[in-house]
């Protein structure tokens, strides 16, 4: 009884991924995240690496121990990175996220998109 309450509350997301863009549709209410697909990497004390910012915003502000990162941008992969790339994918699907305390499992649907070709 408990799953088919939760399948009912659980959404379903559509992931599109372009390498200068990531839109990510909530399927049943058609809120979006779209934002550049930047992450930025602060590197901390030790070599610890911690994630500062996401998106446009962010990476227009960068300080000097900080270094921007696209996990879409590889001349022949849809990922470079991939730890970077789902920390991305996570930030976006909590940004739609109506629960803050309890975590549904989302259905999601990835939509690479056009692929700029290298000459």
């Amino acid at each position: 009884m408990f799953s088919k309450l939760i399948k009912r509350f659980s959404s379903v997301l559509y992931v599109q991924i372009w390498e200068g863009r990531l839109k990510v549709t909530d399927v049943a209410n058609n809120e979006s995240f779209d934002d550049s697909p930047i992450v930025v990497i602060q590197n901390q004390a030790k070599g610890k690496k911690v994630i500062s910012g996401i998106g446009k915003r962010a990476a227009s502000s960068l300080k000097e121990n900080e270094v921007a990162v696209n996990p879409f941008s590889h001349p022949r992969a849809l990922l470079s990175d991939f730890f970077v790339g789902e920390k991305l994918l996570q930030h976006a699907f909590k940004s739609l996220s109506n629960f803050k305390y309890i975590r549904l499992r989302p259905k999601v649907i990835i939509h690479p998109m056009e692929k700029q070709r290298v000459a």
